[in-house]
C-alpha cells in the first residue's frame, strides 16, 4: 500500500509541476492508471490511494477484474486494440474505449451498448507519427472517422488519443504531441464537441501536458515494472 502510494504522490507532483510550467491548471488533467497485467488487490490499493479511472489493454482480463471489484467506484478505459470479436465485450462493461481506429468498430460499439448504460464516451486512436509497430489511424481519415462516429447514437464522442514512437527529448516530444493538438482544434473548430486530448505516458508527460494533454496514461510510474 504505501509503495504505490508513494508513487502516485511523485507522479501528482510531476503532473502539478508541468501544469505550473505550462500555466495551466492542475484540475486539467486526469490521470488514468495503466493496471493491465496487475491484479486486483493493487488495484484496491490505488483506489485507496485516491485513483478512480484505470486503463486496460486486455479485454478478458480487465472484465474479470471488473467481477472482482464491482463493489468499487471505479471508471473503467479500454486502452488496448479492439477485435470486432470482443466489442460486445467493451459496449457491456468499460466507461470508455481509447482506441477505436475503425467505423466498423464503432457502429458495432454502439448497437451492442446496453440501453441501461450511458452511452459509451470514445476516443479516435490517431498514429500521429506514422509508426509502423503503432495502433491508429492516420491524421487524414481521422477527421472523417471523427464525424461518422459522432453520429452514432450510444456512443459519446470525447476527442483524441495517441501513442508517438518514443522521442528523444523534451522538445521532439512536445513537438509530436503537439501534432495531436492541432487536429483536435482542427475536429473542434469543425463543430465536434471534444474534452479529450489522451497523451502522455510515464515517459514523456510533461511534454505531453505541455502540449494540451487533458489526460495522461500512467504505469510503470505507479505501479511499478511489469514481469
Amino acid at each position: 500500500m504505501e509503495k504505490i502510494r508513494n508513487n502516485l504522490q511523485t507522479v501528482r507532483e510531476r503532473i502539478a509541476a508541468a501544469c505550473a510550467a505550462a500555466h495551466r491548471p492542475v484540475e486539467e488533467v486526469t490521470l488514468l492508471a495503466v493496471s493491465k497485467t496487475f491484479g486486483p488487490e493493487l488495484i484496491r490499493e490505488a483506489h485507496a490511494a485516491g485513483l478512480v479511472a484505470f486503463g486496460e489493454n486486455y479485454i478478458q482480463e480487465a472484465v474479470e477484474k471488473m467481477a472482482l471489484l464491482a463493489g468499487l467506484p471505479l471508471q473503467w478505459h479500454c486502452i488496448g486494440p479492439i477485435q470486432s470479436n470482443k466489442t460486445r465485450l467493451v459496449a457491456a462493461h468499460f466507461d470508455w474505449a481509447q482506441t477505436v481506429d475503425r467505423l466498423k468498430v464503432a457502429q458495432r460499439l454502439s448497437e451492442q451498448r446496453p440501453e441501461d448504460r450511458p452511452p459509451l464516451s470514445v476516443c479516435i486512436q490517431v498514429n500521429i507519427d506514422g509508426g509502423p509497430s503503432k495502433s491508429g489511424v492516420p491524421p487524414e481519415e481521422a477527421r472523417a472517422l471523427a464525424q461518422e462516429v459522432a453520429r452514432l447514437p450510444r456512443l459519446k464522442l470525447r476527442g483524441l488519443m495517441a501513442i508517438p514512437e518514443p522521442a528523444a527529448d523534451f522538445a521532439s516530444q512536445k513537438a509530436v504531441h503537439l501534432r495531436t493538438r492541432a487536429l483536435f482544434d482542427e475536429l473542434r473548430a469543425a463543430g465536434l464537441e471534444l474534452d479529450t486530448l489522451s497523451m502522455g505516458m510515464t515517459g514523456d508527460l510533461e511534454a505531453a501536458i505541455h502540449a494540451g494533454s487533458t489526460m495522461v496514461r500512467v504505469g510503470t510510474a505507479i505501479f511499478g515494472k511489469r514481469d
